[in-house]
């Protein structure tokens, strides 16, 4: 990251505290609808209390503005993404593929830096937080299915294709659903080997 800026991890009351601040990055980094935000922050507000949730924020600098978020948790069957992306898999490569991926996972949901603020190594650095230390055996999550700063991130860290052109339940524009084994590669690590993750299934 930049000189100056700070990584905090974050409690989960820090987080919820934290929420409307959260909101307004998110909006700014996905050029969002402003009638989808309510939505998005109840969706937020949920994830805080799935099991083994985790969020850090990146400052400018010290008691700066917040510039980025990223935030996620355990996956497991009865939450919405998950049982949409297991069931997607299991059609596509079968239940011994999305069982290799989805039965012991962490779901990165959100990671967003504020347009003036990417390509700084923040959300590299969010990533290399959230996922450190972590327990389970794989890190899954999706991104809209172009060519985009943030899947290209997502690849540098080790992450492959799992589904791609995919819709969620309900409509939506197109995704691509991403994994890596655990724990991601450092892009800041001289050693740049294979991806962590399998080719595209």
């Amino acid at each position: 990251m930049a000189a100056g800026t700070s990584l905090t991890e974050l409690s989960q009351r820090e987080f919820l505290d934290e929420l409307d601040i959260l909101l307004a990055i998110y909006a700014d980094a996905m050029q969002a609808q402003a009638a989808l935000l309510p939505g998005r922050l109840d969706l937020m507000r949920r994830h805080s209390s799935y099991p083994a949730f985790r969020a850090v924020h990146v400052r400018a600098r010290p008691g700066g503005p917040v510039v980025g978020f990223a935030y996620g948790f355990h996956g497991q069957g009865g939450q919405w993404w998950y049982d949409a992306v297991w069931a997607a898999l299991a059609r596509s490569a079968g239940v011994p593929a999305a069982a290799d991926w989805l039965a012991d996972c962490m779901e990165i949901a959100e990671v967003h830096v504020r347009t003036e603020h990417q390509r700084a190594g923040i959300g590299s650095a969010m990533l290399m937080a959230l996922t450190a230390g972590r327990t389970e055996r794989t890190a899954v999550l999706s991104t809209p299915d172009r060519d985009t700063t943030a899947r290209r991130l997502y690849r540098r860290v080790g992450f492959g294709d799992l589904l791609t052109g995919f819709s969620f339940p309900g409509g939506s524009p197109p995704y691509a659903v991403m994994g890596a084994v655990l724990p991601l590669r450092d892009p800041m690590a001289a050693d740049t080997g294979p991806s962590s993750a399998r080719p595209s299934i």
